[in-house]
């Protein structure tokens, strides 16, 4: 039987009884400490958009889980290259080579 072919006071009955459902369902909750009974959602929850790993970053996480299995089964683990450090001399020649290249633009500046 369709809601539509129902008659006002069969209607009011079946909202009657809609009523004392989720009463007793609430009751039962609450008994239970399960919380709320929460009716279906109207639409579905949207998942949240997920960012991307830099192909550096899915290599650093590679290398590191490697390296924490080695340990676990006892193997040697992979050695890493050494970071190349610049020395204070080349970052003098550097310097003076940003300075002088600065100067040049002020220079050229001032003329106009």
């Amino acid at each position: 039987m369709s809601i539509i072919n129902l008659t006002p006071a069969q209607f009011r009955q079946a909202a009657s009884l809609k009523e004392n459902i989720e009463k007793l369902q609430a009751q039962l909750a609450a008994l239970t400490g399960a919380g709320q009974v929460s009716a279906p959602a109207a639409k579905p929850v949207a998942k949240p958009v997920r960012r991307k790993l830099s192909a550096a970053a899915i290599a650093k996480i590679r290398a590191g889980q490697k390296a924490r299995w080695a340990k676990v089964k006892g193997e040697a683990q992979p050695v890493q290259k050494a970071r190349r450090k610049m020395s204070a001399a080349g970052r003098a020649k550097i310097a003076a080579a940003a300075k002088a290249r600065w100067a040049k633009v002020r220079a050229a500046k001032a003329a106009k």
